[in-house]
């Protein structure tokens, strides 16, 4: 989300070795059929991967459907933490990952090989991820609150007190999230740390106490990012505001190839917009161009995977639901759809 956990499970992903299995010399593009010459992924195998945040699972069904029109043969998606999905994919064990974000995940690219390992491609979600600091509008609309320095004053902090020990509680990112890095830096920066308590924990609970305390009309004060249901929940400008901050000040890891963009809404919130990639095999799109062109120029709305995080928060969450959703998608979207195909048929030619 954006959001990046730091957390390195021992997983362990069974390897599978590179498939010659044929593909199905009938796999449809658009509303038509393919020709031999129209499937470049005939006999190839591609194993695809997320991380556990289940809209990636969205994203990555997406792609895959794009594969199989192409001719390649699709296996059942993978998913680890996102460092292990790094090393597991730069040591050839899978061949690609729709969770990639920048800035966040620059050390698990480094560290599993860098450019001789892995390839960035594309910028899979439109319009990026927006994240930051957000108050309910009633509040900041009475007190006239609007920047997150002004919670330096004991009273207007005490305003967000949720467990009596007169700091605000903010509710932030789950630990191990480089979000949480950020977080805990700015309030460092602009000298928050006397006055407001950064709070962690399961992220899905942490929002579960801030909606509970908004339906009470009482004040809230947290992180959150999109894609995620959240934003399309407590709106931004209707429901409640961002905050901006006096001057942005990053952690010296937050870099990526990119000017960070710290401007929501033409308000300076200090976190970066977070750009969600395709991360691949080098090995596998050097000789697949075809899919490589593919993760190139898929591109879905941020709105619609905001629209799909609603749908698997509100119950239809299993991996056939997920992947009824991704058909469901295509169909609505076939153009866009097309136009991926021809480009990757194009390339693959």
């Amino acid at each position: 989300m954006m959001m990046s956990k730091l957390k390195f499970s021992l997983i362990a992903i069974i390897l599978i070795g590179l498939g010659a299995c044929q593909a199905s010399p009938d796999s449809s593009i658009g509303n038509g059929k393919a020709s031999d010459s129209s499937n470049p992924g005939a006999g190839i195998t591609v194993r695809p991967s997320n991380s556990d945040w289940i809209e990636e699972q969205f994203l990555t069904e997406i792609i895959n459907i794009a594969l199989e029109n192409l001719g390649y043969k699709v296996e059942e998606i993978r998913q680890a933490d996102y460092a292990a999905l790094n090393v597991s994919i730069a040591n050839g064990d899978l061949d690609y990952t729709t969770g990639f974000y920048l800035p966040g995940h620059e050390s698990f690219f480094e560290n599993a090989g860098g450019d001789e390992k892995l390839e960035k491609l594309g910028r899979i979600v439109r319009g990026g991820g927006i994240q930051g600091i957000l108050i309910d509008k009633k509040t900041a609309d009475k007190y006239a609150i609007s920047n997150l320095e002004q919670l330096q004053d004991p009273e207007l902090a005490k305003l967000f007190d949720s467990d009596g020990d007169g700091k605000a509680n903010l509710a932030g990112c789950q630990a191990g999230w480089k979000c949480g890095e950020l977080i805990d830096h700015q309030l460092t920066a602009f000298n928050l740390e006397e006055t407001v308590e950064h709070v962690q924990g399961a992220y899905s609970a942490l929002i579960a106490d801030v909606i509970t305390r908004y339906s009470q009309d009482e004040p809230v004060l947290y992180y959150a990012y999109s894609p995620h249901w959240l934003l399309s929940q407590l709106k931004p400008g209707e429901d409640v505001t961002w905050l901006e901050v006096p001057f942005t000040s990053l952690p010296d890891d937050f870099v990526s190839d990119e000017e960070n963009n710290t401007i929501i809404d033409g308000k300076n919130t200090g976190y970066p917009i977070t750009k969600q990639f395709v991360v691949a095999n080098q090995g596998f799109v050097d000789v697949n161009p075809a899919a490589k062109r593919l993760f190139e120029v898929v591109e879905i709305p941020v709105e619609d995977v905001n629209t799909e995080s609603i749908i698997i928060r509100d119950g239809e969450n299993s991996s056939e639901d997920i992947r009824r959703h991704a058909e469901e998608w295509v169909d609505n979207n076939q153009d866009l759809f097309d136009s991926w195909l021809k480009a990757a048929l194009k390339s693959g030619s």
